[in-house]
């Protein structure tokens, strides 16, 4: 940049002594002119040659020296026509002498040949050649390699600039004055100020790329730009902490005695060391709620520092969140109804247990609750208990049936389902010209709830070719069917039934099949950091059930369009995918992101909330 203010500065400098040697070169000439009339008067001519009036010459350092003179000094044949010849004779030397005068004070871009039609003798033009004087060439010489070297250095700083688009060549001192107030620019909040730009095009989710730093795509076909923007494939957050979480040390009856593990020696909590050691979740149906029991495997492992995104506290002053491990999903399903005797169901009974348990407990008097992190997935899950403990956060399935007072987006989480159809590799997705099925649907549908969209899409489709829309359950070999029929379908239908949200949709990911996804009150999970347009096409439910819309629509979408929905939905697929040990980029992951970010702003309510809290309770204090 200091080349560049350099360049400016000399073609400046060059223009002003131009324009001054312009100036002081038609005053002079005019004063010779004003001489030579002078003398013509006092040697008495009766009868002169007329002279051509001075006019300013129309200067400028890119005219060539012999165009600028010829157009300034020829004199037409015209002009002198009818004077007698000895007049013309004895002027010429007076023009000669003036374009002498000129010639040498005018020049700046080497020898000139001026040539001047003074129609001497019998009125054939006589030419005069004049050169520069040593002085004048050597000027003229050094601007021009003056302007030269200026011009280049203008093109290599302007390259620089290319190049280097954060160099400045204002003081940086200067600069952070002037970027106080400024939106392109931030600070970083460092002993030794550092000057970040953020990016002219920010990305579709800039905050994904904000909160997650730099991480890499794994599938080679996928854009180097939209790995950039999205920065969401081979997730591993290199600059985001780890979530501090303290977890209650509640009997094995609460989460793991619920798999029939009992432990030697009656310990609290499996041994985690070994895959063999660890008691297993039931399959099937059951699976699908199951996001407590990864949660709570990937914190009991969060002492190895390969694994998870979250790390145990042993100090709930420390913590970000207090976890409570209780499996309710799985005692929904297992002990929602009552055996034998039993005047109260397991379930409820656990769920009264727990409600005593954490009332009694200073952390959740500490701020009624609010940092407290309850997993419920199952929309019939801690039905007794889910008023009681409202002001927890929850990690839900969606908000179906719970009355916004007690389950928002404000305080609380929604996860993924776990996926009971097999994740088909990446290699083994078959294109758009390998599946014949334009449409798949495979469930339930007259509901529980009153939900009728699948019934009337059911009368609507039922007879297209291309469609497969059928009866039928995940239980048995429904599940085997259903993943088959998925992986050979272009989409999968995934249609708001007894709750807005659905395991369809998931599995539909698993399978690789672009999801259709027909529900307007949907909730869908970590919506901040993923853009689901990407990757699922959206069909209002008031749409879907007029006749024709629906297939015309997916119709509608070529070859290319499909792709490239394909190929997004296989970059973010890891993003749901439970595992232990807990991968960096898969569901449980991005769970704990994800209540990271929540409680961020949930601390920063609180903060607020508790401005005067201090001072009131010291004011309190003192006139007691």
């Amino acid at each position: 940049m200091e080349e560049l203010v350099v360049a400016i500065k000399v073609l400046g400098d060059g223009f002003v002594i131009i324009k001054q040697m312009k100036m002081e070169m038609a005053r002079e000439i005019e004063t010779m002119r004003i001489k030579i009339e002078i003398k013509r008067n006092r040697d008495g001519h009766k009868k002169s040659a007329p002279h051509l009036p001075f006019q300013e010459p129309r200067f400028s350092p890119l005219n060539r020296g012999r165009e600028h003179y010829q157009s300034m000094m020829v004199f037409r044949k015209e002009y002198y026509a009818g004077f007698p010849m000895h007049i013309l004779e004895r002027n010429s030397l007076e023009v000669t002498e003036l374009t002498q005068f000129y010639c040498k004070r005018e020049t700046l871009f080497g020898n000139v040949a001026i040539e001047l039609f003074l129609l001497l003798g019998k009125g054939q033009p006589r030419s005069l050649i004049f050169s520069m004087s040593e002085k004048a060439k050597f000027l003229s010489r050094s601007l021009l390699c003056l302007i030269t070297i200026s011009i280049f250095l203008l093109v290599l700083s302007s390259f620089s600039l290319v190049q280097f688009p954060c160099t400045h060549f204002i003081p940086r001192s200067v600069l952070n004055l002037i970027l106080v107030n400024s939106t392109s620019f931030f600070l970083k909040p460092k002993a030794k100020t550092e000057l970040v730009k953020l990016p002219l095009f920010p990305p579709t989710d800039t905050n994904l790329s904000m909160r997650f730093g730099s991480l890499s795509c794994p599938n080679s076909n996928v854009g180097a730009s939209r790995c950039h923007r999205e920065k969401t494939c081979g997730r591993r957050n290199q600059g985001l902490r780890k979530l501090k979480v303290f977890m209650y040390d509640l009997p094995p009856e609460f989460h793991f005695g619920l798999l029939g593990w009992k432990g030697n020696k009656n310990p609290l909590w499996p041994s985690v060391d070994s895959h063999s050691r660890i008691p297993s979740y039931p399959g099937g149906l059951n699976l699908q709620h199951s996001v407590e029991y990864w949660l709570t495997l990937d914190l009991l492992a969060s002492n190895n520092p390969k694994v998870g995104t979250a790390v145990i506290v042993q100090n709930s002053s420390q913590a970000d969140i207090v976890f409570v491990p209780f499996f309710s999903s799985l005692s929904y399903n297992r002990h929602s109804k009552l055996h034998g005797k039993e005047k109260v169901s397991v379930n409820k009974m656990l769920q009264t247990k727990l409600v005593r348990f954490l009332m009694a407990r200073d952390e959740w008097k500490r701020f009624g609750g609010k940092d407290h992190l309850i997993v419920a997935h199952h929309p019939n899950s801690m039905l007794y208990a889910r008023k009681k403990l409202g002001s927890a956060m929850f990690v839900l399935a969606d908000f179906g049936r719970y009355p916004v007072e007690i389950a928002n987006l404000g305080k609380d989480i929604i996860a993924p389902y776990k996926h009971v159809v097999r994740t088909i590799p990446i290699g083994e997705s078959a294109q758009f010209d390998h599946r014949p099925i334009l449409m798949h649907f495979q469930g339930a549908i007259y509901r529980k709830d009153g939900g009728a969209i699948p019934k009337e899409l059911y009368y609507l489709l039922k007879d297209e070719k291309d469609v497969h829309f059928t009866f039928g359950t995940y239980r048995g070999n429904g599940i085997r069917k259903a993943a088959q029929g998925m992986a050979s379908s272009k989409f999968c239908l995934n249609i708001a039934g007894d709750t807005p949200s659905s395991n369809r949709l998931f599995d539909a990911i698993a399978s690789r099949c672009v999801p259709v996804i027909i529900s307007d009150e949907i909730e869908l999970p970590f919506e901040d950091v993923l853009d689901y347009s990407e990757f699922c096409v959206f069909v209002r439910a008031s749409d879907a059930v007029r006749k024709g819309y629906l297939l015309d629509l997916l119709r509608a979408i070529d070859r290319y369009q499909w792709t490239k929905l394909w190929e997004r939905l296989k970059e973010i697929a890891p993003h749901f995918e439970y595992s232990y040990p807990s991968q960096p980029s898969d569901a449980v992951a991005m769970v704990w992101e994800a209540v990271l970010r929540k409680t961020s702003s949930v601390q920063f309510k609180r903060h607020r909330k508790n401005r005067f809290a201090r001072s009131e309770a010291l004011l309190k204090r003192v006139l007691t």
